[in-house]
């Protein structure tokens, strides 16, 4: 295996990112192998300012629930509630306690403001988005919100004869929102309502209404803004897919827990494709949600493979996609200390860089064959770099010390 990987690396900028790939992504995917580390969080603001002066993106989306992204959105494009508000009602997965994160819609907020009375206009206004939906790990949302604000905003808008049910009716099928929301259900799934009759009423319900939102595209955006009928469609997205994870959360058969994860990264990757569809954007998640090749987890009742919303988007955009992992070397107040001399990251820590991106073709091509091992990691939150994958990839971001933030 040869180790001669100096020229292989960059500082980290946006242009040397940008560098590695044939043409500007509609989506540029950046992964990080772990949750909670403003340290990755801090790299990740510096580049999208980069990327917004320098190449033109508008718009940040980040692995958090796509309804409660919509305040986050609100606030940073023209100035509705609070920094605090937003940081404790935009942010799903325990994110808005982040420093960096803070610090991004700060950021961003103003930048929107920063030209005019008015601030800049639409056209050139930062977008924030969640892309993740309404789920936890234990358990998903009840469908209330999202199937409520697109019936509203259908009945506000088409001929009440065409509606398929009365807001009544849907309050009736929904019930208590704590029957959706039974955190016991994601192991028990005989606690799950997904399979209930009303369940199934609703599913067809909210597929009626995604397609009556289809069928008067042309009217609906002559009578509104594109913003709000965007809302519309990922009120209808959302409606559909918590459904359908329902439905699978009340299954008993050993596909439950592949239909699950799969079901989750297909709400992502239709979410990531919507976005797409409105210009460029800096899309940031784990690793393995962006990952190219199949996705394959050990849980409780065996081992579980689905394809991950960046496969799922990367078929569908090609080119348009890319993927820049990122990898680490410590985070020595989880117990990850420096990575045997003989893996990637090994490779990566002893050079004399803190931070690179990692021109992945010239890497592959001066690690030769065999292939490092994987490094294995002591701590569970902490994913390592399979150098088997480093041909699915467009480069790689590496990080050498994460700081302690005990």
């Amino acid at each position: 295996m040869a180790t001669d990987i100096e020229d292989t690396v960059r500082p980290v900028e946006a242009a040397a990112v940008m560098g590695l790939l044939p043409a500007r992504p509609r989506l540029l995917a950046l992964g990080e192998p772990t949750h909670g580390e403003d340290a990755l969080l801090e790299v990740r603001n510096e580049l999208f300012r980069q990327l917004v002066e320098q190449h033109g993106y508008r718009t940040i989306a980040i692995e958090s629930d796509c309804l409660m992204g919509l305040v986050v959105d609100d606030y940073v494009t023209s100035g509705r509630g609070t920094l605090d508000e937003v940081m404790e009602h935009g942010f799903s997965h325990g994110f808005g306690a982040s420093a960096a994160n803070r610090e991004l819609v700060r950021w961003m907020r103003a930048h929107n403001e920063r030209v005019g009375e008015d601030g800049r206009p639409a056209s050139e206004r930062l977008r924030f988005a969640g892309f993740d939906g309404p789920l936890e790990i234990t358990g998903a949302a009840s469908p209330r919100q999202a199937l409520t604000a697109l019936h509203g905003y259908l009945s506000a808008r088409v001929d009440a004869g065409l509606l398929p049910c009365t807001a009544e009716v849907l309050d009736r099928l929904l019930g208590a929102d704590d029957r959706w929301t039974e955190p016991a259900a994601m192991t028990d799934p005989a606690r799950s309502v997904g399979r209930s009759a009303e369940a199934g009423e609703l599913r067809t319900l909210a597929d009626d209404l995604v397609s009556l939102l289809d069928e008067h595209t042309p009217h609906l955006l002559a009578a509104t803004s594109r913003d709000d009928w965007d809302r519309a469609r990922l009120h209808g997205r959302t409606a559909t897919g918590l459904l359908r994870y329902h439905r699978w959360m009340a299954d008993t058969s050993p596909a439950r827990m592949n239909r699950l994860l799969g079901l989750r990264d297909r709400m992502m990757a239709d979410n990531l494709l919507a976005l797409a569809a409105r210009g460029p954007a800096l899309v940031h998640a784990q690793n393995a949600h962006f990952q190219r090749v199949k996705s394959t987890m050990r849980m409780w009742q065996g081992p579980v493979e689905w394809w991950s919303a960046g496969a799922l988007v990367s078929a569908r955009l090609g080119a348009e996609y890319a993927f820049v992992a990122t990898a680490l070397g410590t985070i020595r107040h989880q117990g990850v200390d420096a990575p045997p001399p003989e893996t990637v990251e090994g490779l990566l820590y002893a050079l004399p860089r803190d931070r690179c991106v990692v021109d992945v073709s010239r890497l592959t091509a001066a690690l030769g064959d065999p292939r490092p091992a994987p490094r294995v990691s002591p701590w569970f939150g902490y994913a390592s770099l399979d150098p088997a994958h480093l041909a699915a990839i467009d480069g790689l971001l590496f990080v050498k010390d994460v700081p302690d933030t005990a």
